[in-house]
């Protein structure tokens, strides 16, 4: 890989990644399809990471299919796939992270310790091989973008970072692999957390700025379904991550709630411009 992208860049081709764990839907798929006109070669790297799962996750259960992702990805004109050995990123007594700090512990970062570490650290590492000029990733993990930019930013990585907006079901559920791991009644009770977010927007657009009205009315739409459990319910500072006691822009409005034993994210964005972390947003 590296060697390719050596005489890629020789010859002044413009790279973009998407950097993926597989087992591809609608959303990764989106971020291909907008990619791929900013870009002349196309990367998509398929990996699994393990250093972003914490003990007791779900690493060896984490679905998995890289012929259909294979398929799916060159049809929608990804040039190269690549799909590194575990052995090949993290030899035995390997001992380099990368983290961001501050950024990193808090919402998932509070929940999952160490994720965003694995997340960074994985990153870097398909940046420092791969060498894209581009890089995109979804709204849905938006603290992880924010993380990301950031340590772009600091380490002076020379790739610009694209974010495209959410994909959803037609229910409103944003696409995720895990949404695999629910059970047809816990399908359902899942799109409480798009109601949930729905509802806030609703009532921002009313005219509502104070957070934690915003907040309880999502736990309430959330807490109607018997198998969900809320992990978070925030109101913070799209930039920072700093809880915000009223609505004022840069806003971004996440869930993480379980449903059943499976853990899932959502989020809206409140008066976002072209300065912020969103670069590629809903119409």
């Amino acid at each position: 890989m590296q060697e390719y992208v050596r005489d890629l860049h020789r010859s002044g081709k413009i790279i973009g990644l998407v950097p993926t764990m597989g087992f591809l839907h609608d959303g990764h798929l989106s971020l291909v399809d907008i990619m791929r006109s900013r870009c002349d070669v196309l990367v998509m790297s398929i990996y699994v990471n393990p250093t972003q799962f914490g003990e007791n996750e779900d690493l060896s259960r984490y679905p998995r299919d890289l012929k259909r992702d294979c398929s799916l990805a060159y049809d929608h004109g990804v040039d190269t796939i690549f799909h590194p050995d575990s052995g090949d990123l993290y030899p035995e007594n390997y001992k380099t992270y990368v983290t961001v700090e501050d950024l990193s512990s808090k919402l998932c970062g509070a929940s999952r310790p160490g994720h965003f570490r694995g997340v960074t650290t994985i990153v870097s590492k398909l940046f420092n091989i791969i060498r894209p000029d581009r890089a995109i990733f979804g709204q849905k993990d938006a603290q992880q973008a924010l993380i990301l930019q950031r340590m772009v930013r600091d380490l002076h990585f020379p790739v610009e970072i694209l974010v495209g907006p959410i994909t959803r079901e037609d229910d409103g559920l944003a696409m995720s692999s895990r949404n695999t791991y629910l059970s047809g009644s816990e399908r359902t009770q899942a799109t409480a957390l798009h109601r949930g977010l729905t509802r806030a927007k609703k009532m921002v657009e009313s005219g509502e700025t104070d957070s934690n009205i915003i907040i309880e009315e999502i736990r309430s739409v959330l807490q109607e379904q018997p198998d969900l459990r809320v992990d978070y319910a925030a109101v913070v500072n799209l930039e920072n991550l700093e809880p915000l006691s009223r609505i004022e822009g840069p806003v971004l409005i996440a869930i993480a709630a379980f449903v059943g034993t499976t853990r899932l994210i959502d989020n809206i964005i409140i008066h976002a411009d072209e300065t912020n972390i969103i670069k590629i947003q809903d119409s």
